[in-house]
């Protein structure tokens, strides 16, 4: 009787498996024409990746977290929306909810994070997915991932989890991809209330045929996806071929290299340097207090110390640099009037003062913009330009008679290895020219903004655990390169300066300028 009774279980036990199965591999493949593709071609994302040419002409709907990045948790990018567009409290609360947001399941702790993270953020002013995210994306895109996206000839459509303003600009601007699907934020009185619209299949069903149209609905579309809720199984459900992707896959991606942007990153803004997992968001909780002392003992140090001694010092708290210089000829220098005109690219704010202890001299800074507040508490003489050519011009002649100075001709910064335009007014004024090429990397903050708070600028400069900057001083100019011994333009002379630091540092000469910068992150000019 016990044989029997333990026959039937076991009878009943492989009766489900099968009828999970079979409606599996209905599930999977809609038609009955396409009866004869493998389950492996479902399961066997490298298949596809290695150089099928199923893609060519085919529609293209592909599951962003699963089918592009490495990362399959989305925790990180929701974090750096509540630190940058919430403030750091709100990023706090949302680190300390994050052992429930693990228990609750995936689709719960989704809902947790949006509320935590929008609820009470102004639509109109969010930037965050245009201006921060879009960076952080492309660092975690899978090279076999993007080959495989890129392949397909026809309309691609990506998929997401996350609310729609997340993604829609990295996905449309960075990958070309012609259409987004994602839930959308419900908003009251122009704020963000915390809550997802929830999108029916019909509704789904409508929106492709919008991108599709009515006769290329009918035809095949191959799907790339991880079936991790019913979400995913409502949109694939058009899907004809399907093919999946595993973790133990991803796990042997590797990161997409800069040279395979379908589009440059020059422009991001945000003040965290760091991919925010959950490891790396508990120790900068942890060390901001550390980072708080470091900032007034750093403060301290440019200060009061002289050159020669402060150098030492800020090695030791972790601001490490290295210089490379071939000095001009001081003996030529003394014998002529007037300073000489140290024009460097613009990485920092700090960048003027790091010359000033390379050269252990006290220089001028040149500024095209900078917060009274910075210019009040600087170690170094700042002098404001007007921004009115023949005005600028006469008093940089003038701090010229008086001594030294430093221009940064680019007029802002530029986190990227790249060079924006170089503004020709300094080639004009004089051909005691000196170029310094800087390049600046920090491993927490960055000290630069351009939707921020620009006073909060030296404050998150020097709260980094470490930094370290590079400068090397090249050769003067010589008098065939300069307007009034040369007889050249001074666009020519710019360009020439420009290029010498783009070969000194291997960065990209662009022609982007500081208005350029700010319209794309901030939305204005950048007059501060």
């Amino acid at each position: 009787m016990a044989e029997k009774k333990y026959s039937l279980k076991a009878f009943l036990f492989l009766h489900k498996i099968l009828l999970v199965e079979t409606w599996n591999k209905i599930y999977f493949q809609r038609k009955a024409s396409n009866s004869h593709t493998s389950q492996s071609q479902f399961n066997k994302y490298s298949f596809l990746a290695n150089g099928l040419e199923i893609l060519s002409n085919e529609t293209l709907m592909f599951h962003m977290e699963e089918a592009l990045l490495k990362s399959s948790s989305v925790f990180p990018y929701f974090l750096l929306v509540a630190f940058e567009a919430g403030g750091p409290l709100r990023a706090l609360i949302l680190f300390l909810l994050y052992p429930i947001i693990c228990l609750v399941g995936k689709e719960w702790g989704l809902k947790i994070m949006v509320f935590v993270c929008f609820v009470g953020l102004k639509e109109e002013s969010f930037c965050v997915g245009r201006t921060v995210l879009p960076k952080f994306f492309l660092e975690d895109v899978g090279t076999e991932g993007f080959d495989m996206v890129m392949k397909c000839g026809g309309t691609k459509i990506g998929v997401t989890d996350m609310p729609r303003v997340m993604v829609d600009c990295f996905l449309k601007d960075y990958l070309r991809v012609e259409a987004v699907v994602g839930r959308e934020l419900k908003v009251v009185c122009g704020h963000f209330i915390g809550l997802m619209e929830e999108m029916e299949s019909s509704a789904f069903q409508l929106e492709l045929k919008e991108i599709l149209g009515e006769e290329r609905m009918d035809s095949s579309v191959i799907g790339i996806s991880c079936f991790n809720n019913s979400f995913d199984q409502q949109l694939f459900s058009c899907c004809e071929v399907l093919y999946m992707v595993s973790e133990a896959d991803k796990k042997n991606w590797q990161a997409l290299p800069r040279a395979k942007y379908p589009r440059p990153l020059i422009f991001h803004d945000g003040r965290l340097a760091f991919r925010p997992t959950p490891v790396a968001t508990l120790f900068m909780f942890m060390w901001i207090p550390f980072g708080i002392f470091l900032l007034f003992a750093r403060a301290t140090v440019f200060f009061l110390l002289p050159y020669k001694f402060s150098m030492p010092v800020l090695c030791f708290t972790g601001l490490k640099g290295t210089l490379l210089s071939s000095f001009p000829n001081r003996a030529d220098d003394e014998q002529k009037q007037g300073g000489v005109l140290y024009v460097c690219n613009h990485r920092t704010l700090l960048d003027p003062i790091y010359i000033s202890m390379c050269l252990v001299q006290p220089l001028t800074a040149v500024t095209y913009s900078l917060s009274r507040v910075t210019e009040l508490f600087a170690p170094i003489k700042t002098v404001r330009l007007t921004r009115n050519r023949e005005k600028d011009s006469k008093m940089i002649k003038k701090q010229l008679k008086q001594g030294d100075l430093v221009i940064c001709p680019e007029g802002t910064t530029c986190r990227e290895p790249c060079l924006l335009r170089f503004s020709p007014l300094f080639a004009e004024i004089t051909d005691e020219i000196v170029p310094v090429a800087i390049d600046f990397q920090v491993s927490m903050f960055y000290g630069t903004t351009a939707s921020g708070y620009k006073f909060l600028d030296p404050v998150f400069l020097l709260m980094n655990p470490t930094s370290h900057f590079f400068t090397r001083i090249l050769e003067k100019l010589p008098k065939s390169f300069t307007c009034q011994g040369g007889g050249k333009s001074k666009f020519e002379v710019a360009n020439h300066v420009q290029a010498q630091i783009a070969k000194a540092l291997n960065f990209e000469c662009t022609s982007l300028t500081r208005k350029d910068k700010y319209m794309f992150l901030a939305g204005n000019e950048g007059i501060v």
